[in-house]
């Protein structure tokens, strides 16, 4: 009786892994993918990257996806990467300050400033290269100075 429930269970196992696993939550190593991105090369990152969300569920990959989009300026894809990534990882400081600069390509002063006052609870020591980051990025935007 036994070996007919381990057969059993087998063959549900089986089963299931025939349908595809599920995506894993192990950051792979993102360094070649990252040179792309350093090297300007954008549409080659997001067609690496988009494949990975396949297979990948983490904030850093849905983040630099996000963030490859927004350089290619096609900012409804990146803000649903951005957000991908904040659901995932409500405090990934990456994302909160590359979607404050979204909002800002967009003139969103306001969900900028409320992405700095994000950062600021989450950056509990100085200095905190993501708030300054979006702090100044928020100080020198047309949208921020028009908007005062």
């Amino acid at each position: 009786m036994r070996r007919v429930a381990v057969a059993a269970m087998a063959a549900i196992h089986l089963a299931l892994g025939a349908a595809g696993a599920p995506p894993s939550s192990e950051l792979p190593d993102l360094s070649a993918v990252r040179a792309k991105v350093y090297a300007g090369e954008y549409a080659k990152a997001v067609a690496q990257l988009t494949a990975l969300t396949h297979t990948v569920q983490h904030a850093e990959v849905y983040n630099l996806l996000g963030y490859s989009l927004r350089q290619l300026k096609r900012y409804d894809e990146a803000g649903r990467w951005y957000r991908e990534a904040l659901l995932y990882d409500p405090e990934h400081r990456p994302a909160l300050e590359y979607q404050g600069e979204l909002f800002l390509a967009l003139g969103d002063v306001a969900n900028a400033r409320k992405n700095l006052r994000y950062l600021e609870l989450l950056c509990t020591t100085r200095p905190c290269a993501e708030y300054e980051l979006l702090k100044k990025a928020i100080a020198t935007s047309k949208a921020a100075s028009a908007a005062r």
